[in-house]
């Protein structure tokens, strides 16, 4: 139990999708301030899903059947067939936020695709895929939150003419990045 809460821990925070490796970035710079939990809430269940699936998938199907090189054949159209029911179950539990239109983000985050290859690599067992899956979700939620935050105030400052837009964004995804690196020496192997 402890393994676990340590693998959804440091999945959180240390190996993060967006920062440690770049996946998942285009919707941070896609999202609009008003639907950041929303896509949040929809991102974490997809990953959740998707995890869990593609895990099952992997080692009770494609393994024994020898067709492990068909992986992201099996894992791509999963992630994809899932957004739609994925958003109407989400907005019919959560009527209050607004799931509309975050079909395009949830199908251009190649965080999900690469959490589903990650979690059929890695042959620890469905609940270390659980915990990998759900601290991955939980991860892009926190940096989508804070990269939200952090957007908002540099559009209230006056930021010079060469720095706004995208630039600054990205200087401030390098800075979520750095500040993420402190996190490193949190759990020990």
């Amino acid at each position: 139990m402890t393994e676990l809460l340590l693998t959804l821990i440091s999945t959180a925070l240390i190996n993060n999708l967006v920062l440690h490796w770049p996946l998942g970035v285009d919707p941070l710079l896609g999202a609009e301030r008003d639907k950041v939990h929303a896509l949040g809430i929809a991102t974490t269940c997809l990953m959740l899903v998707v995890g869990v699936l593609g895990y099952s998938l992997y080692h009770w199907l494609l393994v024994p059947l020898e067709l492990t090189s068909l992986r992201l054949f099996v894992f791509l159209p999963l992630s994809v067939l899932l957004i739609g029911p994925l958003l109407k179950l989400l907005s019919q539990a959560l009527p209050k936020l607004p799931f509309d239109r975050l079909w395009p983000l949830l199908l251009g985050n190649a965080g999900v695709l690469g959490l589903a290859l990650i979690t059929a690599q890695d042959d620890q067992g469905l609940f270390h895929a659980t915990a990998l899956s759900l601290g991955a979700g939980l991860g892009f939620w926190l940096v989508l939150s804070l990269f939200s935050d952090l957007r908002q105030r540099t559009i209230d400052n006056d930021v010079p003419l060469p720095f706004r837009g995208l630039p600054i964004d990205l200087i401030g995804a390098g800075l979520i990045a750095v500040v993420f690196l402190g996190f490193s020496g949190l759990i020990k192997t």
